[in-house]
């Protein structure tokens, strides 16, 4: 009876709390919505930010037992991912001392083509057997590959994905079993990959082939290297990974000897846990908005702090009477709980609105390359860390408020505690502009850095030109001399429409994606010393047709570039970037007098110095970049690889249409992939746009609060000072003087603020460094720019309240009192 008497006491004793706070929010309904619209702001923000880099920091990765998984083979410093080569695969499988398991994927998804009633291009991979048991994974239908079809000549089996089973055969559930044909050869479904299966390497695949390694061939293939892949293993229990480390270096310290020289020294084995690998530089990123908006919630907290201070400070009287008429300090103590509590609540309630709106917005924005960011959701517990964030922040609002227990000394509150209040309130003001001050030099040193990315030179002209991507399907277009004579035929095409100024055709394009490489060493002058082996770094090398550099503007500043009677002839001829120029041909002229002989063994004459482009991405510097003629044999197009590029007058879309008519002319069911030049170009600086975005929006935010905490603060203290400033009035003071006092208060706490943000802003700049382009982490002019921004709205802030401070009239000041 007693424990339901205490019980019941207790219920009633909260309900009587409840409705006494909710009673105090409705008649102070502007301090109300202020705070849970402040709060509702920074958890909303923070809860958002989190759903975003929960799956890239926290969440374990969809594989079982995952921390026990790592990426494994050999790293250089040109690539940023380690690499296997088959014949050193066959080794580690056979020596996988410190692996319980062990499994190849194919180097990339390659493209393939679905030869039915309603054909598609495909992207296809390879992978062993072993892979999806490594994983833990299991198909959601269907089954894995069986060893004995993972091996040469053995049954053509595949897996497909799930999207291409929804989408493409409508969740048939008889697929397995059923016939398809890929590339013009018949093979068996026998499995279909679950709904949210993730390749180690993160690369979508419609098809998975069984990898099938021939040790014979592995030795023979890519001079006895072997074909490239990528590794994946699951630690043995209670191995780390220098354990594994040092048990795997016996392994492949025998295989460095197979590596030519030039490459060993630069060569190291890599073991790594497979989340850093699928995550990479992401991480760095993830951690600074997540601190960004930590910040932004702590200045929220800060202004709500504030604010209750403020109005704790309004009702000492009323809480003095309270204390007089018997009230302990625990009683008071949960009152101010009660009410913090209850604002956290509502905050937590709008911010999950908020923040679902604010996580879309992000998604919208995001790039591509951002890992997970596209499937970023609220759920439950992203939700519980909503309702424990909001929690904590109630808690610490209602210990500020419960700080002191008036006494019975009535007449003596204001006088003793408002000053304490002030003091608690300029802290907190204080502590708003410091971290807005850093929040805003880190957005002006991303703004900085975006604007460089946006003003360095291409050395060439997107605008008018447009590539486009033929994709032949490799079973019917199955020779060099097939493949050169459609793209050709589409070239001709082109060229006759009225508007075209310029056609070619490239193995890839400027300023980014796969390019070909060649080593400096590789490079051989004739009649000079060759450069010895690994030194000198790599050329940018791309084989293209005549108009190449008229249709991208690429000026030939010496010598001439190609031209179709070059190519009709076969000629043997490249053109030299300046870089690559310079680095061949220190302090002389080229043109007709050198012969360059490459890899193949082929002798090239210069014929001409093309102007520097820009071919390593928007945030990396060029390469020296050599171009080869690709000529009217079947031989230059051997790589298949081929980028239209077409120079028009024309509406993109018009361009668009007549591409698409010559094709479907030649073959209808052969689709073409376009983009405007500009587009794309524009794309390589979604990720910095994107980061500059988020953080610029996260200071501006604190900027806000911090903005409206200052204002807070005056008009209270203004407010508290009627009657002083009444007095000076009435002994002379003008209304200059009034102006000079209160913003000298406001402008006491933005410099006190500003300083100590600005120094803990330089010694966080570093934190940024990975992600600046050509600016330096301690860039004068964005450091400047941070403390002059919140100036100016710390002036129009300071000078709102000092204006209604000096319109008090003295008289009324006085009989106020």
């Amino acid at each position: 009876m007693r424990e339901r008497m205490s019980a019941g006491w207790w219920m009633e004793t909260v309900a009587q709390d409840v409705r006494y706070a909710l009673r105090g929010f409705w008649r102070s309904k502007a301090f109300a919505v202020s705070a849970v619209l402040t709060l509702a702001l920074g958890i909303g923000a923070t809860t958002a930010v989190f759903s975003v880099v929960d799956p890239i920091l926290f969440r374990a990765l969809p594989y079982a037992d995952a921390g026990r998984l790592v990426s494994v083979g050999f790293a250089v410093a040109s690539a940023p991912e380690e690499f296997m080569a088959g014949r050193f695969y066959l080794d580690w499988q056979a020596n996988q001392k410190p692996f319980a398991a062990i499994a190849s994927q194919g180097d990339a998804p390659h493209s393939c083509d679905l030869v039915e009633n309603h054909p598609a291009k495909l992207e296809c991979v390879t992978f062993q057997a072993g892979m999806l048991p490594m994983l833990g994974i299991s198909p959601v239908l269907g089954r894995n590959f069986l060893p004995e079809e993972d091996v040469p000549h053995g049954s053509p089996v595949v897996m497909i994905s799930y999207s291409l089973w929804h989408g493409h055969y409508g969740s048939d559930p008889q697929i397995t079993g059923r016939e398809i044909n890929i590339d013009g050869d018949l093979v068996r479904v026998v499995g279909v990959l679950p709904r949210d299966f993730q390749f180690p390497t993160l690369e979508p695949a419609d098809v998975v082939q069984p990898m099938a390694l021939d040790a014979a061939v592995q030795n023979t293939v890519n001079g006895g290297f072997g074909d490239e892949m990528q590794t994946f293993a699951r630690l043995k229990s209670g191995v780390s990974l220098a354990e594994a480390q040092v048990q795997m270096q016996s392994v492949s310290n025998p295989e460095m000897e197979w590596l030519p020289e030039r490459m060993r020294d630069s060569t190291r084995l890599s073991i790594r846990p497979l989340r850093e690998r699928e995550m990479g530089d992401t991480r760095r990123l993830a951690w600074i908005l997540l601190g960004a908006v930590v910040t932004v919630l702590l200045i929220a907290c800060a202004n709500v702090g504030g604010l209750m201070v403020a109005r704790g400070a309004e009702r000492q009287r009323e809480l003095a009477v309270c204390a007089a008429l018997g009230a302990s300090r625990w009683r008071l103590a949960r009152q101010g709980l009660t009410e913090g509590l209850l604002l956290a609540l509502a905050g937590a309630a709008v911010g999950l609105t908020l923040a679902e709106g604010l996580l879309r917005v992000f998604v919208a924005l995001a790039p591509a390359g951002v890992p997970f960011l596209g499937n970023a959701h609220l759920d439950l517990r992203i939700a519980a860390f909503t309702v424990l964030l909001s929690l904590g922040c109630g808690v610490v609002f209602g210990l500020v408020t419960a700080l002191h227990r008036p006494d019975g000394l009535v007449v003596n509150v204001r006088s003793t505690l408002s000053r304490r209040h002030v003091r608690l309130r300029r802290g907190l003001v204080m502590s708003q502009i410091a971290a807005s001050v850093v929040l805003l030099a880190g957005a002006a040193l991303l703004l900085r850095s975006f604007q460089r990315i946006e003003e360095q030179r291409l050395g060439f002209t997107t605008h008018g030109v447009m590539t486009a991507q033929i994709a032949l399907p490799a079973f019917r277009y199955d020779t060099d001399a097939k493949w050169m004579e459609f793209h050709m035929q589409v070239e001709e095409a082109i060229r006759r429409v009225p508007g075209v100024t310029a056609v070619a055709f490239g193995d890839s394009v400027p300023p980014g994606g796969w390019q070909a490489k060649l080593r400096y060493s590789d490079l051989i002058v004739k009649d000079r010393p060759p450069t010895p082996p690994g030194l000198g770094g790599w050329f940018a090398r791309r084989s293209v047709t005549p108009e190449y550099f008229r249709a991208l503007d690429i000026p030939v500043i010496r010598g001439r570039g190609f031209t179709d009677e070059d190519r009709k002839e076969g000629a043997r001829l490249v053109v030299l970037s300046q870089l690559a120029a310079a680095r061949l041909f220190p302090g002389d002229d080229p043109i007709g007098k050198y012969s360059v002989r490459g890899p193949g063994g082929a002798w090239f004459t210069v014929a001409g110095v093309a102007d520097d482009a820009k071919n390593g991405g928007l945030t990396s510097d060029e390469d020296p970049e050599i171009y080869f003629l690709r000529g009217d044999v079947a031989g230059d197009w051997r790589d298949r690889r081929a980028v239209l590029v077409i120079r028009s007058a024309l509406p993109a879309a018009t361009v668009a249409g007549l591409l698409q008519a010559a094709v479907h002319n030649l073959d209808p069911t052969v689709p073409v992939e376009m983009e405007p030049l500009t587009q794309a170009v524009n794309r390589l600086a979604d990720r910095p746009r994107f980061e500059t975005a988020l953080l610029g929006f996260f200071a501006l935010m604190g900027l806000a609060m911090s903005a409206v905490g200052i204002y807070g603060i005056l008009a209270y203290l203004t407010s508290q000072r009627t009657q002083e400033i009444g007095v000076r009035m009435a002994l002379g003071a003008t209304r200059a003087d009034i102006l000079v006092l209160i913003a000298g208060d406001g402008l006491r706490m933005v410099l006190a603020g500003g300083a100590v943000g600005l120094a803990a802003a330089l010694g966080l700049a570093h934190v940024l460094r990975a992600l600046l382009y050509q600016t330096s982490t301690y860039d004068t002019l964005a450091f400047a720019a941070a403390p002059l921004v919140l100036g100016a709205v710390a002036i129009a802030a300071i000078l709102l309240p000092a204006r209604t401070g000096m319109r008090v009239e003295p008289a009324e000041a006085l009989r106020s009192e």
